[in-house]
């Protein structure tokens, strides 16, 4: 798939088909993340992959536990209103499935620093955006290869639940997680709000 083929066609999916990635796509994948910049070629990014139900039903546990509440709040909201009210309706009630049902789990680490989430400096914020750097990196190769992925940013004490869970040292945090699969034929389709770089383009000043 060409670049620009690939920045447009990339979706959030929450739906999956029941079909495993091959181990070669996903370190694939992984590579692609690999590419992103770093500060001082530093790459300080470890990927812990989940696949089977048993690692699956263990890492997700918190996620269970944390959307309550907000499905409690959804119930109460119009889902026929705003794309992005529409949207909500179609992600929340899936926080859980959209990531279980995927073909795999990765969860990204990156090593953090004391300051990262006070940062005092430009470079305190450095290992969080090279992650996202990372991530966008992954969504676009798995788009490359046909593939969709899911989102879901930990809240709360769930990301440190989580890197307790699988191991991970402490001083390394997990900015989201991301299922990767290959999207169902009647995946929930959410309206895009389209914006164009004539919009949002301003030369010389605002």
């Amino acid at each position: 798939m060409e670049l620009y083929e690939a920045i447009y066609a990339r979706r959030i999916t929450r739906d999956f088909k029941d079909k495993t990635i091959s181990d070669d796509i996903i370190e694939k994948i992984i590579n692609a993340g690999l590419q992103a910049p770093t500060h001082d070629h530093l790459r300080n990014w470890e990927f812990v992959i989940l696949q089977n139900k048993k690692d699956k039903e263990k890492a997700l546990q918190f996620v269970k536990t944390g959307i309550a509440p907000t499905l409690d709040i959804l119930k109460r909201t119009l889902v026929d209103g705003t794309p992005q009210q529409k949207m909500y309706a179609i992600a929340m009630p899936r926080q859980y499935s959209m990531l279980y049902n995927a073909s795999h789990i990765i969860l990204p680490f990156f090593k953090s620093n004391s300051s990262v989430m006070h940062p005092t400096s430009v470079s305190s914020l450095n290992p969080l955006a090279s992650i996202w750097c990372v991530i966008e990196n992954i969504f676009l190769a798995s788009t490359a290869e046909g593939l969709a992925c899911s989102m879901r940013i930990p809240v709360g004490e769930e990301g440190i639940n989580v890197a307790k869970t699988v191991g991970a040292p402490d001083d390394y945090l997990l900015p989201c997680y991301i299922g990767i699969g290959y999207p169902a034929d009647d995946k929930s389709e959410v309206e895009q709000v389209e914006y164009f770089a004539k919009q949002k383009m301003h030369f010389g000043k605002w």
